[in-house]
């Protein structure tokens, strides 16, 4: 079960907006002046930490594969090196849904020395790319299996499971990751090194006059399980979070908005337990996803933090998803859901 935790380095761009640093040109991107892209990546840098702990970084089994769990930084602290490398420990906890443990839970945490610069695209577009110079031996640690018979097997699993993680999450960060912060404020994020001009790709590339670009992913959200997605910050009044997105796999699903408060709560909930309950309190905003239809709503909210919860569950509210069938009943089908979130002006 591969997670490639290297996603929760997202996002992070130089301190300037890419307009003026990009202003020079060619002079920018000539090999000659790597330390003047350098010293202008260390003010944005000072911030790397802050926003690694205010982000989750979707898990997938591979680049093309749909996401089936997140992973939330709780910890970190950086240092520039003498060399002008970036170095950072950060540590924190997950969850990914599997076909026979069903939801697993982990710990895990990594230090890693990034040899980073960056690179003016065509269109003003900055490419700051985190090439991986060394990776300390990680930590992956299985906290629960949801299924009670895996669990039962959990001392003798365990420990394969633990080496297993730390080996792939040693590979995984061993490649390194590129993020994009385009002329308008908008910010993309890629494993490994991204060719200049070439963007990630999404579900959805959907786009509106003075939105913000949050993230666009194809997720797969198990039976009577649920996925949180956030935190997602609104900084201004008068603003909506932009939903996009489309169903397959079950007839309907809930679409939840939990504040900062509330979203930590089920999340810590939703970690630290084994079958999935009710959530601690009702969501502030929820609404159905049906099959096969392009969904698509503003939601206004005040300045602050917040959780999109995919909902899969019977207690989410309006619809009662299938239950999900024991070890080995065949024939469950998770929901896959492609979204895009965006921040924009309240209609």
């Amino acid at each position: 079960m591969p997670w490639p935790l290297v996603a929760a380095l997202f996002p992070l761009a130089v301190a300037c907006s890419p307009s003026s640093v990009c202003k020079l040109g060619g002079p920018i991107n000539d090999p000659s002046n790597r330390t003047l892209r350098r010293n202008i990546m260390s003010f944005g840098l000072s911030q790397f930490c802050d926003q690694l702990t205010s982000h989750n970084a979707p898990l997938k089994l591979s680049a093309d594969a749909p996401v089936i769990g997140r992973f939330y930084p709780q910890h970190c602290t950086q240092q520039m090196l003498d060399n002008g490398d970036l170095w950072v420990q950060f540590d924190g906890l997950g969850y990914a849904f599997t076909d026979l443990a069903r939801k697993v839970t982990f710990t895990a945490g990594a230090a890693l020395q990034y040899d980073q610069d960056f690179k003016c695209a065509a269109d003003d577009s900055v490419y700051a790319y985190f090439a991986t110079r060394r990776v300390a031996p990680p930590t992956f640690q299985l906290l629960q299996i949801e299924n009670s018979m895996a669990n039962l097997v959990q001392g003798w699993i365990a420990p394969y499971a633990n080496t297993f993680g730390t080996q792939m999450l040693t590979s995984e960060l061993s490649e390194g990751f590129t993020v994009i912060q385009s002329d308008n404020g908008d910010i993309d994020f890629d494993l490994g090194r991204l060719p200049l001009g070439q963007r990630p790709k999404h579900p959805f590339d959907v786009h509106g006059q003075g939105r913000v670009f949050v993230e666009s992913h194809r997720v797969q959200v198990a039976g009577n399980e649920r996925d949180l997605i956030g935190p997602i910050e609104v900084k201004d009044s008068g603003r909506a979070l932009y939903l996009t997105m489309q169903l397959d796999g079950q007839q309907a699903i809930h679409v939840l908005l939990l504040p900062k408060a509330q979203g930590e709560a089920a999340l810590q909930q939703y970690l630290r337990s084994g079958p999935v309950g009710a959530l601690p309190w009702p969501p502030q905003w929820s609404d159905v996803l049906q099959y096969g239809v392009q969904y698509q709503r503003a939601v206004p909210v005040a300045p602050g933090m917040y959780y999109v919860v995919l909902d899969s569950t019977p207690s989410g509210g309006q619809v009662a998803p299938p239950a999900a069938l024991p070890l080995g009943g065949g024939g469950e089908r998770p929901a896959v859901v492609n979204y895009e979130i965006q921040i924009g002006d309240a209609p």
